[in-house]
């Protein structure tokens, strides 16, 4: 484990342990079963009391987060299949969220503040936990899913995020799967059948236009809707009180930043190459151009580890890990999809919570988004 106190800090050393060795667990670099370092192993790496350690796993273990047994050191606890222990276990659970949320409310906090804040957290951790889905894999779901299915494919937004996971919610009999391919490859998913939905935002160059000069030259002919999802702000982000002074795109030729990248066809690449293009910069000058990411989270969190200095993504994903953020543009991001498949039963429960007022309400709590036109559909063919 890679863990790191902090002698000068004001939360008690056990206190420091625990909450790292959680994080591990959350972010699955600990795995059930998994064993953790003897109390005296891990006393002497971090240079403190053996009964410091010792706190921290007792504290770890009365929460059922790790299993210590005499002589058999210490593990990561497994998830029990006993209907007993699991019924105690969401009972916990639920417990601890109506606790939380008794808390929050009491505070003053709305309740669409509280399921912004949840929604943006959860989509953090979430990214740490697993890889993206790609849309090959969608398309082996699509070919041999037996369930009513919608498959969606595009760019990364923690608003459709929002918006999937209110989905599976409300309508749990329905499959809804998400591949973040940029842009470009949801365009593409879409024209190859892979996917029922493309999410874009693409910057056409010769334009000044979002979406639609992309949509025409890779879709035409197709009977299309468009559904406007949001607004949202894109920008530079950096760690929190900006120790590198960062104050612009010209920054990233800087010998002593590191950037990170989204991938090629994102519709984040799209503008940055656009605005780089404009600029006079050429890739080749700036240091990390070639790193890339899948999503504006992993670019947040790249930069929250310490992996880079900045990234070029959207405010919600700052906010999610704690970033600084320098507000740049101010873009489109649409909802394509074959006009048919709009009109069709299988979409009206997940439109219905596009063009809900509770939706906007969560989505502009998340911060970053103008909703003012969410819901909003034109057609195309």
């Amino acid at each position: 484990m890679d863990l790191k106190i902090d002698q000068h800090s004001a939360t008690p050393l056990y206190k420091q342990i625990e909450e790292q060795v959680r994080g591990l667990i959350a972010s699955d670099k600990l795995k059930q079963g998994d064993r953790l370092p003897a109390v005296r192993q891990l006393a002497h790496s971090l240079k403190v009391n053996q009964n410091t350690v010792v706190r921290a796993y007792l504290e770890l273990e009365q929460e059922q987060v790790i299993v210590c047994r005499r002589g058999g050191g210490s593990t990561v606890a497994a998830k029990s299949t006993d209907p007993s222990i699991v019924a105690l276990r969401q009972k916990r659970l639920s417990d601890i969220l109506n606790s939380d949320i008794l808390q929050f409310l009491s505070m003053g906090y709305s309740p669409e503040e509280v399921e912004a804040a949840f929604h943006l957290h959860i989509s953090r951790w979430r990214e740490g936990r697993i890889d993206s889905t790609k849309t090959d894999d969608i398309k082996k779901k699509r070919s041999t899913s037996t369930r009513k299915a919608i498959f969606i494919a595009g760019s990364h937004d923690l608003a459709l995020d929002l918006l999937v996971s209110l989905f599976k919610e409300r309508s749990p009999a329905i499959e809804i799967e998400v591949a973040h391919a940029g842009s470009l490859g949801g365009l593409i998913a879409l024209q190859e059948e892979r996917a029922h939905l493309a999410g874009i935002h693409l910057l056409d160059e010769e334009t000044g236009e979002y979406n639609n000069p992309y949509i025409k030259r890779i879709l035409p002919g197709r009977e299309l809707a468009i559904v406007h999802l949001a607004y949202r702000i894109q920008g530079l982000m950096f760690t929190a009180e900006n120790p590198k002074k960062i104050s612009g795109l010209d920054d990233l030729l800087r010998k002593d930043i590191n950037f990170i990248n989204r991938q090629k066809g994102s519709g984040t690449r799209v503008l940055l190459d656009l605005k780089l293009r404009q600029m006079g910069i050429l890739p080749d000058e700036i240091k990390g151009y070639d790193d890339e990411s899948d999503t504006h989270l992993s670019v947040a969190l790249a930069i929250s580890n310490g992996k880079a200095d900045v990234g070029l993504g959207i405010e919600a994903a700052a906010s999610s890990c704690g970033l600084g953020f320098l507000p740049l543009f101010r873009e489109r991001y649409d909802l394509v999809m074959l006009k048919k498949d709009y009109q069709s039963q299988l979409f009206a429960p997940f439109l219905e919570i596009v063009n809900s007022d509770d939706f906007r309400k969560v989505v502009d709590h998340v911060g970053g988004y103008d909703t003012t036109q969410t819901g909003l559909t034109a057609f195309f063919g």
